[in-house]
């Protein structure tokens, strides 16, 4: 089965064309990129969206605008080219690229998503942390000196296992189905709030 697989969650974007476990063709990216690179994987591959047989989505947690043009993206190609969708968490997917790491994304706000059991936000100072557990993500990068000083190895800034890479979420996708049915992992509201209108004010 050909699989598209994207992830839009943090601050690198991540897509790949996997086909029964082999990885076609893989690259970082830019949420406002991502068909553009789906057009250069397929190029790459010899194939053609109409070959794509299933999408496998980020969910997060992780940047609610990059989150929510990831999931819209995958509705519409769903849409377009009559496949299912499966919604993996990008925390699951970056634990998968470093196994028995543990996966730390940056919340903003001076938070972290992790995983706890389930996926939860917290302060990294919260972290509870074995001596030498391996942190990596994004927030792992950035509050490297908290995780550290608290007993964490965390890879150097470049390392590859801080990546969420959609390869993964290729192996990880379950239960494809309708495309409606994917929905975002946000764990708190977002920034924006909306107020009740004041009488004789726009």
């Amino acid at each position: 089965m050909l699989v598209l697989a994207f992830d839009t969650a943090t601050g690198v974007a991540t897509v790949a064309l996997v086909r029964d476990g082999a990885v076609l063709g893989e690259r970082l990216t830019a949420a406002g990129r991502l068909l553009e690179d789906v057009e250069a994987l397929l190029g790459a591959a010899g194939a053609d969206r109409t070959d794509v047989e299933a999408i496998a989505a980020g969910t997060g947690p992780g940047r609610y605008t990059g989150l929510r043009m990831g999931l819209v993206t995958a509705r519409a190609l769903a849409l377009a080219l009559g496949v299912p969708v499966a919604g993996v968490s990008t925390l699951e997917a970056l634990a998968a690229g470093a196994p028995g790491a543990l996966p730390v994304i940056d919340a903003r706000r001076r938070e972290i998503f992790t995983l706890g059991p389930g996926s939860c936000v917290l302060r990294p100072g919260e972290l509870a942390l074995e001596p030498g557990r391996l942190c990596v993500g994004d927030g792992a990068v950035r509050y490297r000196d908290v995780l550290e000083t608290a007993g964490a190895v965390v890879p150097p800034d470049d390392d590859p296992r801080h990546v969420p890479w959609a390869r993964h979420h290729a192996g990880l996708a379950r239960d494809f189905g309708p495309a409606e049915r994917v929905e975002p992992i946000y764990l708190r509201a977002p920034d924006a709030r909306v107020f009740p209108a004041t009488p004789g004010k726009l």
